[in-house]
């Protein structure tokens, strides 16, 4: 019987690919909308472990959450995910990590109620968004650049919800700060987007921010 031409084969692979896609999301969209507090996403660096400011902020924010009855949503790695994580977990609170295959850095932390483990990247940034009530973005890098960007661009372009999102601490994002009120001075983006990025410095602010919606 004669090969398959290349191009039926590659077909063939995204056909079976898409089910694999399907799967990921039929089993978050299942696991997350069964959880009955509100939920919180929160992003961090995988980088900075145990001992440092950005850990012990993100830990102090897990438990913050846990404790005014709302879940945290993480990506379910090390570093800053693991203390919101951990935070939540010690404090008795719904901790979810969506973790994610990668070559290096992440690796599941132990401090999750609910796991899921993910092969793409655009299903996962899908379940960050679909169930959240609000964004925390913690000291990161590129990572929590990247998400940072796609979700200030889903609510300004009002793909979803005008959900509050918040950059914590102030300090660590007063360069990026600085610059997107350059952009507004140069017309990239209006006056009225600086609002949708709210700097804050402490768990409690976050708290009670969420709270006084």
């Amino acid at each position: 019987m004669p090969k398959k031409p290349l191009i039926d084969q590659l077909h063939h692979g995204d056909a079976w690919r898409l089910f694999r896609i399907m799967a990921e999301f039929v089993e978050g969209f299942e696991v997350l909308s069964e959880i009955e507090v509100p939920l919180v996403s929160v992003f961090g660096s995988a980088r900075f472990s145990e001992g440092h400011p950005a850990y012990e902020l993100g830990y102090r924010l897990g438990r913050a959450l846990a404790q005014a009855g709302y879940g945290v949503v993480t990506g379910g790695g090390p570093g800053v995910m693991e203390a919101v994580n951990r935070g939540a977990y010690e404090a008795g609170g719904v901790s979810v990590g969506l973790n994610i295959e990668l070559p290096q850095e992440q690796k599941p932390n132990p401090y999750q109620t609910h796991a899921l483990h993910l092969r793409y990247f655009f299903v996962r940034k899908v379940l960050f968004v679909r169930y959240a009530q609000g964004f925390v973005f913690l000291p990161g890098g590129f990572g929590t650049l990247d998400e940072l960007s796609e979700v200030l661009v889903l609510i300004q372009t009002e793909k979803v919800h005008p959900f509050p999102v918040f950059a914590l601490d102030r300090a660590y994002w007063e360069g990026l700060l600085r610059w997107m009120a350059f952009l507004a001075e140069e017309g990239a983006i209006a006056p009225e987007d600086l609002s949708l990025l709210t700097p804050l410095d402490t768990p409690e602010e976050v708290v009670a921010a969420l709270k006084g919606r």
